[in-house]
């Protein structure tokens, strides 16, 4: 088996600071990653009006929207230091932005039943990853099977557990053989549970191909405080172990039982994808619920 690609998410944990974005470029060589990505976002072209209205905390993440001129700078610095360069796109245009500066396009777990969304990313002929959290095995054919269409045959998957942070009880890692058996890809983890034993079982245990993770450099990062983040000296050490083949001890329910159904605490969650016909969250069941509530 060759050595997993470790990818850093920086999510928005840049704080729109083109200084501090570089800084994660850097870490992320640094600490043993093989690429790094960031999200190309827009609060406006992401959430409903209805949800805006109804939470009002969403809208003042507009500060946390990463400058569209950032791409060039970031991807080229990554360059320089030798690795891979990604971002999510999450909205119609981010595509055509990034388009020229990544290596690879990373599609949100969020965004897996926005098929259109999925075969615009796929025509453009760069790799993609898809995250499958929340997602029967029925949608992540439907995704696999839009891409597909768009001209990515072989797009990776990550298994992972839309909870934020994940407890590891809570991952279900044997879920990366049942995809790896249902479609035949490259097969990988995005973790949220900061805990190295299970990025380790996911690698040595069940061959993750690829594992993301959430990085902050400082603890000042806009998302550290929610707990699904990992600090500089805890990944590096997480990455050498896993590739040296090093596994640590984890209780036995961080398996589960394999089967690619939602976990319990991402009922709710799964309302907050992107709805098909506009690409914007929630569903629109949900925001239904929410003007019967407003």
């Amino acid at each position: 088996m060759s050595a997993p690609t470790f990818i850093a998410e920086v999510s928005s944990n840049h704080s729109c600071d083109a200084g501090r974005a570089g800084a994660f470029v850097d870490t992320a060589a640094a600490i043993g990653c093989a690429g790094v990505k960031f999200q190309q976002f827009r609060i406006d072209e992401l959430f409903a009006p209805e949800a805006l209205a109804a939470e009002p905390k969403l809208a003042a993440r507009r500060a946390w929207e990463m400058p569209e001129a950032f791409n060039a700078g970031l991807a080229a610095r990554a360059r320089d230091r030798g690795i891979l360069y990604a971002s999510t796109p999450f909205y119609r245009r981010a595509i055509e932005v990034l388009e020229p500066h990544v290596d690879f396009f990373k599609i949100s777990s969020y965004q897996v039943l926005w098929l259109d969304f999925l075969r615009e990313v796929a025509s453009t002929g760069k790799p993609v990853v898809l995250a499958t959290g929340m997602a029967t095995l029925e949608e992540v054919e439907d995704a696999v099977g839009a891409l597909r269409s768009g001209g990515c045959e072989r797009p990776t998957l990550l298994h992972c557990v839309s909870c934020y942070p994940t407890p590891p009880e809570e991952a279900n890692l044997a879920a990366i053989a049942t995809l790896r058996e249902a479609f035949a890809l490259p097969i990988g983890w995005s973790d949220h549970t900061v805990h190295p034993g299970v990025v380790q079982r996911a690698v040595c245990s069940f061959g993750a191909e690829m594992v993301e993770f959430h990085l902050d450099l400082d603890r000042g990062g806009e998302e550290y405080s929610f707990g699904h983040c990992w600090l500089p000296g805890a990944a590096r050490e997480t990455i050498a172990r896993a590739l040296a083949g090093v596994a640590t001890d984890v209780p036995a329910e961080v398996d589960g039982d394999g089967s690619k159904e939602p976990r319990p605490d991402e009922g709710e969650e799964r309302l907050w994808r992107s709805d098909p016909a506009d690409g914007l969250r929630p569903l629109r069941e949900r925001r239904a619920r929410l003007r019967a509530a407003g």
